[in-house]
């Protein structure tokens, strides 16, 4: 199962289908809208690290000038699905492959009637380029006119974020060359793009095409004659570069055009880098359709937001897929996305970690504004690392009010998530150079920041975080919420560990990090103190309370609510669902999960039954199922992990939440990997060494997978 495909056109889901049918090469992603266009659609290409905050309050990826426009005219009539008869329509997305192809019959009000065979694709093998092709096989004697065009009038959802700067043509050897520049208003960030426009007629090269100055939208056009059963192909390159990749983007895009001699050689080197990807990550499920299709699918969006050769940039909650989060990068990346790059592709898991590196200074002054040390990382995260989370976001039950987000202030627990990233990614990896001049530096400062937030508890003789938000975020302002606590007392005991082994194996850095960190005696005592001392909130059968109070607040049974299309949080409102139990996301099993070597399977258990029945799993939050599924897997409940697997698996592709219109969620496709190859498979690694526990569904016949280990690739078959 490598195709996801639809064959009725229905739009009343336009934007979900935008989402899924999306195209990229970890550079950019462009939406899965229609050459021609359609009202209402959400076009939109995203460049990574291309951020602006003009005119909204906080940054967000700027939608890019759009570079599919094709309008096609038969006999003078425009061609477009709102208008004619359509015979016949099929989109397929090709995982395997990148390809996204449709196939339209349509049958003009004129009666004119030809099959438009349209295919895109962003080149794999050059980050620059994109290349889409329309071959018309037309039914009647007449003309077929074609105009493309590059569109620098695209917003943000009404949001405009670029400046016209000049276009022009230029003649080259292959052709009439369209180039546009333009730049960001607020973070002057200048993007050129060049469009060359290649036709043929039964084969034959016909490359002469009109250029139309029209301003912010240059256009080639062509016009030609054509019989029955000619076949007429456009081919429409385009090149993008910006001042983040060169001093002179036009002549970086022109040189990248240059290479680009026909779609079919294109087409051959993306593909041949597509197998390559799928080579490292694939995963292999057997009488299981759905599972199948979905694993791919999430792998597939994951790798096409992936940056290859840009350590600036994170990837966001809903990639380059759409609108949603605006582009900003959360704890998502580093506790649901990147363990699936660290154990298939540890160059992509270096540039996301590299990317919380660069991003040390935002983070360190985060902390300092706070009156902490250490680093303190943004809840949201754009182009350097500065806490962009809105303060302000309109009301579930009045979207005339607004509602206070206070994950930017309150959510602590994101700088051990960073950390957890860093440690995971040296254990699997064993890259011992790279974790001493980066990764070091992440754990300790982060360490560094929670023996400064600390609180003692002279009462209790015990160290606490107050005020704080959990990765439940149904209850905020919240005490000691357990997550926090115990990540932070792990970094903590981590960073500790780790300044000893770099003193044994990397003494100049350890003493570099020592003095830059101001790592006294004092400090590393606070650490070690706050370490054994923080309080845990855990009764003597092994249950945790997810946070200080949470057993007292009321009980709810979430089938008295059912059927409901939407979240408990906005059924409760938000302030009134700090007063119930109810949860967004496994909380409590999150950290379980995550530091699952530490407790045993009856604890793991008397948590599980008592949160499971508790949490929001269908409208809460994308994160949870698949977490919900691995640890599901722990303690063998393989029907009930399978039930959570298929959540998250259904949640982009079957749109369950309705808001797939805004993206891929990330985290979830994230997380179905890792409920497939650390739940199902129970795959293992400790010290080099690795083992695995298969709990596979009973429809499963076969699971395979690879996985590199401390630079080897190695290859499970489950049979």
């Amino acid at each position: 199962m490598w195709t996801v495909s639809e064959n009725i056109l229905d739009l009343a889901s336009i934007h979900h289908k935008e989402t899924i049918f999306t195209i990229g090469n970890g550079y950019l992603c462009t939406r899965g809208a229609f050459e021609e266009s359609y009202p209402n659609e959400r076009r939109a290409t995203l460049i990574h690290g291309v951020f602006d905050d003009v005119p909204v309050a906080f940054t967000e990826l700027a939608n890019a000038p759009d570079w599919l426009g094709l309008t096609i005219f038969l006999n003078g009539q425009k061609f477009s699905l709102q208008d004619g008869v359509l015979h016949q329509y099929e989109r397929t997305l090709d995982l395997k492959s990148g390809l996204l192809k449709r196939v339209v019959r349509w049958q003009a009000p004129g009666g004119q009637t030809a099959t438009l065979i349209f295919e895109r694709f962003a080149s794999l093998a050059d980050e620059h380029l994109l290349a889409l092709r329309c071959r018309i096989l037309p039914e009647f004697d007449g003309t077929i006119e074609v105009r493309a065009s590059l569109n620098s009038n695209m917003d943000n959802e009404g949001v405009l974020h670029w400046r016209f700067l000049d276009q022009r043509l230029i003649p080259t050897p292959q052709g009439q060359v369209a180039a546009l520049r333009v730049r960001t208003r607020k973070s002057k960030i200048e993007l050129a793009y060049a469009m060359r426009l290649d036709v043929k007629i039964n084969a034959h090269q016909n490359n002469q095409p009109e250029y139309w100055d029209v301003e912010s939208i240059p256009t080639l056009r062509v016009a030609r004659a054509v019989r029955v059963g000619q076949n007429v192909e456009i081919t429409k390159f385009v090149a993008i570069a910006t001042s983040r990749d060169s001093a002179d983007p036009m002549s970086l895009a022109l040189r990248h055009l240059e290479n680009a001699s026909d779609f079919e050689t294109a087409f051959s080197a993306h593909t041949r880098a597509w197998e390559d990807e799928w080579n490292r990550c694939d995963v292999i499920i057997e009488g299981d359709e759905e599972a199948q299709l979905a694993v791919r699918f999430s792998l597939y969006h994951l790798l096409i937001a992936a940056p290859r050769h840009d350590n600036r940039v994170n990837i966001g909650a809903k990639t380059l897929s759409g609108f949603g989060y605006r582009g900003h990068a959360f704890w998502d990346t580093e506790i649901f996305m990147l363990p699936f790059f660290t154990f298939t592709s540890p160059h992509i898991a270096r540039n996301l970690l590299e990317y919380r590196y660069l991003t040390l200074p935002a983070a360190r002054e985060k902390a300092r504004r706070a009156g902490y040390e250490g680093a303190w990382f943004a809840w949201e995260s754009a182009a350097t690392g500065e806490e962009v989370t809105p303060t302000w976001v309109p009301d579930f039950h009045d979207p005339k009010k607004l509602a206070r987000v206070w994950t930017g202030d309150l959510a602590i627990h994101i700088s051990a998530d960073v950390a957890y990233g860093v440690w995971q990614y040296w254990q699997v990896t064993g890259d011992d150079e790279w974790f001493a001049r980066y990764g070091a530096e992440l754990i300790l400062d982060a360490a560094k920041f929670y023996a400064s937030r600390a609180e003692w508890d002279a009462q209790r003789q015990c160290y606490t975080f107050s005020d704080v938000i959990g990765p439940d975020e149904y209850h905020d302002h919240v005490n000691n919420n357990a997550y926090t606590n115990l990540l932070a007392q792990w970094n903590l005991q981590i960073a500790l560990e780790t300044l000893d082994w770099l003193k044994q194996h990397f003494p100049t850095q350890a003493q570099t990090l020592t003095e830059r960190l101001r790592l006294t005696p004092e400090s590393l005592g606070k650490m070690r103190d706050v370490a054994e001392k923080i309080l845990i909130l855990e009764d003597e059968n092994g249950l945790i309370e997810q946070f200080e109070g949470y057993f007292k607040l009321k009980d709810v049974n979430l089938s008295d609510y059912e059927p409901r299309t939407r979240s408990m949080h906005e059924i409760f409102g938000i302030e009134e669902a700090n007063h119930y139990q109810i949860i967004k996301q496994p909380d409590v099993l999150m950290l379980l999960y995550l530091l699952r070597e530490r407790y045993d399977q009856k604890r793991i258990r008397i948590n599980y039954d008592y949160y499971n029945p508790r949490t929001d799993h269908t409208y809460g939050s994308s994160l949870g199922p698949s977490i919900q599924a691995a640890i599901a897997c722990v303690m063998g409940d393989v029907e009930d992990a399978y039930e959570h697997f298929l959540r998250a698996a259904r949640a982009d592709l079957r749109d369950v939440r309705g808001n797939a219109g805004d993206g891929i969620h990330a985290a979830s496709a994230g997380g179905i990997w890792q409920a497939v190859v650390f739940g199902f498979a129970g795959l293992r690694v400790h010290g080099g060494e690795w083992a695995i526990s298969p709990r596979l569904p009973k429809q499963w016949k076969r699971l395979s997978f690879r996985f590199w280990l401390h630079g080897k690739q190695h290859i499970v078959d489950i049979p």
